[in-house]
């Protein structure tokens, strides 16, 4: 039933729609988020940073994994020209060949370097190898500028 003011000339309706609930409804959602609002934290993701290294690691063992996901190891000691081992893309031979490349170093350098067009799901492959053979030093080789 609507509202009804008697002001001298008869009764008439009041057709104005009544602020007063949405304000206080609106004041107090305000105060909900201004309490709240110190409490969220914002979620920050540490990224790494290309060529931040000190120095680049001493013989290094490289795989590189070409555009038909063909796994090679390439192996350099010392002063002596790197060799060159096929592994055909079985990730499997991949823990003996890194073992003979690493020289009975314990932390031996692993750097792998895959094409843009291979699957992220082969270069995952590679590393959980590499990790199951022991390796604990990994790292992307990637190019920088544009």
């Amino acid at each position: 039933m609507p509202a009804v003011s008697s002001r001298g000339r008869g009764r008439r309706t009041i057709s104005e729609i009544n602020m007063v609930p949405f304000i206080d409804v609106m004041l107090v959602l305000l105060i909900i988020f201004m309490v709240t609002a110190p409490l969220i934290t914002p979620s920050m993701i540490a990224l790494p940073k290309v060529g931040k290294a000190p120095s680049q690691p001493q013989n290094p063992v490289q795989i590189l994994i070409g555009k038909d996901e063909a796994i090679q190891i390439k192996l350099k000691s010392g002063t002596s020209p790197s060799t060159v081992q096929r592994v055909a893309g079985d990730v499997a031979r991949l823990e003996p060949a890194v073992r003979a490349g690493a020289d009975g170093q314990t932390a031996v350098p692993v750097v792998i370097s895959a094409d843009k067009s291979i699957k992220y799901e082969t270069v995952v492959k590679v590393m959980d190898a590499l990790q199951k053979a022991g390796v604990s030093r990994v790292g992307l080789s990637v190019q920088t500028g544009s």
